[in-house]
Formats: C-alpha cells, sequence, structure tokens
C-alpha cells in the first residue's frame, strides 16, 4: 500500500475545477491504482518531466512521482494543459 500527498495547488485549484462525476473518477483512480500499484498504473514521462509519471483519467492527466512508499501527486489538469502547467509545480 503506498500513501498520497497533495501538492497545496492540487488540493486548493485542481480539485474544484473538476466537476462531480471527474472528481469521483480521479478519486477512484487514486485509490485504487496509485495507492496500489503506480509502477503498473502509471506512465513515465520522458525528456524534461524524467522521473514523473502520468495517469489518464478521461480527458484529465494526473501527474505523479513515486518516493519511498509515497504517491506525490502535482498535477489534476486538462490534457491540453497538464504538460505546460507541470513546470511551475516541479
Amino acid at each position: 500500500m503506498y500513501g498520497v500527498a497533495y501538492h497545496p495547488k492540487v488540493l486548493s485549484v485542481d480539485i474544484s475545477k473538476l466537476g462531480t462525476s471527474d472528481k469521483r473518477r480521479v478519486q477512484k483512480v487514486i485509490e485504487e491504482k496509485l495507492m496500489t500499484n503506480p509502477e503498473v498504473y502509471g506512465m513515465p514521462l520522458r525528456k524534461s518531466l524524467r522521473g514523473y509519471r502520468k495517469i489518464r483519467v478521461g480527458n484529465y492527466r494526473v501527474i505523479f512521482k513515486i518516493k519511498n512508499k509515497w504517491v506525490l501527486v502535482f498535477l489534476i489538469e486538462h490534457r491540453s494543459v497538464a504538460y505546460i502547467k507541470i513546470y511551475s509545480r516541479m
């Protein structure tokens, strides 16, 4: 089992933008996939984002990093802007 920690802006900004059904879907993915086996479900990112991983939830991306037994969630954002906004949270 992995613990989950969130970047402060994920809790204050990203989650508040999501609709009710999207919030449930993201929560379900985090609880069922990222907390159990993030290496299998999360796809590694490349180039300047090496070390980070992403998981797709519909049109949204959850970008995270695995550190020891913790999943550090840095961003939950629409796919069109996720890879631009992640640089401000690294």
